[in-house]
């Protein structure tokens, strides 16, 4: 982890001129540490260049959204969010809803491992039992309960819940599937899957990995040889890499690095909108009487921040401000509100409340978003200017800051941090975020202590709901509800930026940041 010395006041134009140029090259010497590009990949060899280490090849807990474009490509689940964010069926040929709370569910036939073993119904009972067991888990935390599995046949089974779940074909989208006796609850770095490609080396502390292809795949043949992975944290290395063909595909560039490399012969950008929100969210763990538990204080420090200029000179426009608790692109999503900066009402409300010398600590890992850097070094100096002290602590990727954000480590006040929407309904991202309980507290499963019962159970509620427009209105009520809580001090919502050479064709990025492998082909 990196800790920063504030050091002598800088002007927030300052701080802001440097985000917007020199956003890519603020790694603070990461890359020395970590795994680079080896040489220029194969002719039927794809190289993939990744900001963040991908630390495990299941998605227990890693919420690293373009991860899943490897993971998938070794795991599969029975359906899958696709492109214009509609449902696709990948193990399962039917998945429907035949009562209230049970679906009745089939396995596509011939649906194997790459070791030829058939794909079977208890291998889905122990992937979902295997994702409830993990501490801290990502995607129950999508669920407002997981549920259960009832054989019929070899290949039938039902999904039980308690309640309605009307969501669920969405949300089993998430629960990768891999052989029973293999699985386990912990993370998984390497072992068989059903996939388009299989692990022939993984390295989850370097984040290099090398997959290829399945010769056994049940489905259509991919149509790459073999891919590699890379973690190159450094912005500027995977940009010279791409530039010099040792990369094929580079993830999550800031503004600055994808106008540098837009119209380069042979090389290529895909941009789309995104479902991630990512956000600068208070800690709910605060006890009352500290000033961030008051939601006054928390709307006050907001006002401090200016995201217009931010997302203008800092983002350059490859962002919006959110308007709401979740992207707007989410189906079920509702504007709330908007995050406007008035400094002068910042101080005087601060002031009212008794809040004086008031000082916070923000904390983030290195790759969250493009430009985060920068983007946390002019919020410093906005909150500067209202009166409000404020450290910066980076962590590496790969470091400990899990256990900070689960509070079983140092105190914090504020983390950057991004939330993706990996089904495309609003239910699922603001049941994660904002389902939390006490019971979900005592495990630390709740996302950074948020724990307000009358929005959980508003969430439950909505999500049972199987009447779509009662739903939708539910929700609407509870985002409401939600946004006068001022959960996070400013939010954003960043387009998808990946780069290409121009060799990939038909990537098809999706703005889950995500693609599918197994169609991706090479030219040249």
């Amino acid at each position: 982890m990196t800790r920063f010395d504030t050091g002598a006041p800088l002007s927030r134009r300052t701080l802001l001129r440097i985000g917007a140029g020199a956003g890519a090259g603020l790694t603070l010497g990461l890359g020395s540490a970590c795994a680079g590009p080896t040489g220029t990949p194969g002719p039927g060899t794809i190289s993939l260049g990744f900001n963040r280490s991908l630390v495990s090849l299941d998605n227990k807990l890693n919420q690293f959204d373009a991860a899943l474009t490897v993971q998938r490509g070794v795991r599969q689940s029975l359906t899958r969010v696709g492109e214009g964010l509609k449902l696709q069926l990948v193990l399962a040929d039917r998945f429907e809803l035949t009562a209230p709370t049970r679906w009745t569910v089939r396995l596509r036939s011939g649906v194997r491992y790459s070791d030829g073993s058939p794909v079977t119904v208890a291998d889905v009972s122990t992937a979902l039992k295997m994702y409830g067991e993990v501490n801290g888990s990502f995607i129950t935390g999508l669920f407002p309960e997981l549920p259960t599995v009832e054989p019929v046949d070899s290949r039938t089974f039902h999904l039980r819940t308690e309640r309605p779940l009307p969501v669920l074909d969405y949300l089993m989208a998430n629960i990768l599937i891999t052989p029973a006796k293999a699985n386990r609850p912990e993370e998984l770095s390497g072992g068989i899957g059903s996939g388009p490609y299989i692990v022939t080396s993984a390295n989850g502390g370097t984040g290099e990995y090398t997959l290829a292809r399945n010769t056994a795949y049940w489905g259509p043949r991919p149509l790459i040889d073999k891919v590699r992975v890379r973690f190159v944290p450094e912005e500027s290395s995977r940009v010279m890499a791409i530039r010099a063909g040792e990369l094929d595909v580079v993830d999550s560039l800031t503004p600055d690095s994808a106008d540098q490399l837009d119209g380069l012969p042979g090389v290529r950008i895909d941009r789309v909108a995104g479902t991630r929100i990512n956000q600068l969210f208070f800690n709910f763990r605060k006890k009352k009487g500290e000033p961030l538990a008051d939601p006054r204080v928390r709307q006050a420090l907001s006002l401090a921040v200016d995201g217009q200029a931010l997302v203008r000179d800092v983002l350059t426009g490859s962002a919006e401000g959110a308007r709401g608790v979740v992207p707007l692109a989410l189906e079920g999503a509702v504007r709330t509100g908007s995050y406007t900066y008035d400094p002068g009402k910042s101080r005087k409300m601060l002031e009212s409340l008794g809040v004086r010398g008031l000082k916070v600590k923000i904390i983030w890992e290195t790759g969250e978003f493009a430009a985060d850097t920068s983007v946390m070094e002019a919020v410093l100096e906005m909150l500067r200017e209202v009166g409000v002290a404020t450290t910066l602590q980076q962590f590496e990727p790969g470091g400990d800051i899990l256990q900070w954000r689960q509070g079983r480590r140092g105190d914090w006040d504020i983390l950057g941090n991004g939330y993706p929407g990996p089904t495309g309904q609003a239910i699922t991202t603001l049941q994660g975020m904002f389902g939390g309980t006490a019971a979900k507290e005592k495990t630390r499963d709740t996302y950074q202590g948020f724990v307000v019962p009358r929005i959980a159970d508003g969430l439950t509620n909505a999500s049972a709901q199987t009447d779509t427009a009662r739903r939708l209105a539910q929700l609407a009520t509870v985002q409401r509800e939600i946004w006068a809580l001022w959960p996070a001090l400013w939010a954003f919502v960043p387009d998808v930026v990946t780069a290409r050479r121009g060799r990939v064709q038909d990537l098809g990025l999706q703005s889950v940041n995500s693609y599918d492998l197994a169609t991706v082909r090479l030219e040249g």
